[in-house]
């Protein structure tokens, strides 16, 4: 069938017969229209057959809360950032600590502190090694931020997050922190590890059909925002993680791996009180002002989890 055809049968399918135009959304029938068509021309030009057709329908149906892994598992989330990155460097907003993907494992109204907070509930302490992250919240001027928000989240020491691994205590390695009057943050945690998606669930089907894994590497995941500033999505990665540039979600990016040390010095234990070595991991995180709010991805609004 002939692509012209195909956009005339698009448009007949998507508009048709308008019973109540007052209910009309253009936005929504534009981008209907558009997906519609585009569908149609693949089952043409592919020759995807009814059996095939019938198999993604049914697909489609099994997927439910697996789509939050699709998405990024098939790069939809980091091309929505480099769409975002695109949109603010035609508006002449620049600079910054890098973005990356928020993925689907947020909750909201994790416990406020100031300074510093210890994420962890002390459960995993014997199987896991101590972290201590610490950092500074700038403007792009490269002055501090006091009164930042850092809200952060990660799994534990078997790739599990709280909240959906009914296992942990409620908001488990997740906290917010204000940063102090001289813009600093800190906190205890653990060193979390990779979370991979469920072998046997619809991601994978789609993954191991495209002969591709569905690991991610350890990571810590951040939202900052201040007054007056773009909020920042972002997450930082554990340096020498087998998965750090073979991620399925396409979240790693340079400036985004930070070293980690590891700490042993006997005085500096015996002040954290600790009794082995722990990891230290600086960080500080650049915001750039809102200056054009219009701009898409300042804050981006989606379903999330609430605590």
């Amino acid at each position: 069938m002939e692509h012209k055809d195909i956009d005339a049968l698009a448009e007949k399918f998507v508009k048709g017969k308008i019973d109540f135009p007052e209910q009309v959304n253009p936005r929504v029938q534009e981008i209907t229209l558009r997906i519609v068509g585009d569908l149609m021309k693949a089952i043409n030009d592919l020759h995807i057959t009814a059996d095939e057709y019938w198999s993604g329908v049914a697909y489609i149906g099994d997927l439910g809360k697996e789509a939050g892994l699709l998405s990024p598992g098939l790069g939809f989330d980091h091309f929505m950032d480099l769409m975002i990155e695109e949109d603010m460097k035609a508006a002449g907003l620049e600079g910054g600590t890098v973005r990356t993907i928020e993925g689907p494992l947020y909750v909201a109204g994790a416990p406020e502190s100031r300074g510093f907070a210890r994420l962890d509930d002390g459960t995993d302490d014997k199987d896991s090694t101590v972290l201590f992250m610490q950092g500074t919240v700038y403007d792009e001027q490269g002055q501090p931020l006091p009164n930042a928000k850092v809200e952060v989240w990660h799994a534990n020491s078997l790739g599990n997050y709280s909240f959906f691994d009914e296992s942990q205590s409620e908001f488990n390695l997740r906290r917010t922190i204000l940063t102090d009057e001289n813009g600093n943050y800190a906190f205890r945690s653990i060193v979390p590890l990779g979370y991979s998606v469920p072998p046997d669930g619809m991601t994978q089907k789609v993954l191991g059909a495209l002969g591709r894994h569905g690991h991610r590497p350890a990571h810590v995941h951040f939202f900052v925002s201040a007054d007056g500033m773009r909020k920042l999505t972002t997450q930082i990665n554990i340096d020498g993680d087998e998965y750090l540039w073979d991620d399925f979600a396409f979240a790693s990016r340079e400036g985004l791996v930070p070293e980690l040390t590891m700490v042993d010095d006997a005085d500096t234990l015996a002040e954290k009180g600790l009794d082995k070595p722990y990891a230290s991991i600086d960080f500080d995180f650049h915001l750039i002002k809102d200056s054009k709010p219009e701009v898409q991805g300042s804050d981006v609004e989606r379903r999330r989890v609430q605590g």
